[in-house]
């Protein structure tokens, strides 16, 4: 299974913001839109992602304020990213040797969506149920031999 198995699932639906952005307004944005991040985008190339990790870490840092600052000053600016042809597997690795939970998915420069680490979760799932669904259906169905009858002990 793919990337681009989730994205066919998941959509197309994309949220953004600039390095440049108040963090403040990025913060509200990730709330009003129940998302736990944000492609941070400069002149149409991916610079960095936003996430609540990065925003927690800076409302620590900052006595529990935001201020004033910009994206830039507390975005990840090196993500993990993936193409739409990676294999699920090697996201999961990916994942979890840096603990991502969210990952750009990139076709050349272009910003194809962002998977999250619940969306490789599911996936995973999902194709293991229907895996034992298809197992169970195969054993019910499975074809049964005809006993070979004993000799009758009464000789007849």
């Amino acid at each position: 299974m793919k990337v681009s198995d989730i994205l066919r699932v998941k959509g197309a639906t994309l949220f953004t913001v600039t390095p440049d952005h108040p963090l403040a307004d990025a913060v509200k944005a990730m709330a009003e839109q129940d998302i736990g991040s944000l492609v941070v985008m400069e002149h149409g190339d991916l610079v960095g992602m936003l996430t609540f990790r990065e925003v927690i870490s800076a409302l620590v840092s900052n006595n529990l304020e935001i201020g004033t600052r910009l994206v830039r000053s507390v975005m990840d600016d090196a993500p993990l990213t993936c193409t739409p042809e990676t294999e699920i597997d090697e996201v999961r690795r990916m994942m979890l040797g840096r603990h991502a939970r969210y990952m750009p998915v990139l076709n050349g420069r272009t910003l194809m969506g962002v998977i999250s680490f619940y969306d490789v979760a599911k996936t995973v799932v999902d194709a293991q149920d229907f895996e034992n669904r298809m197992l169970k259906a195969y054993i019910r169905d499975w074809p049964v031999e005809e006993e070979t009858a004993a000799p009758d002990a009464s000789g007849g």
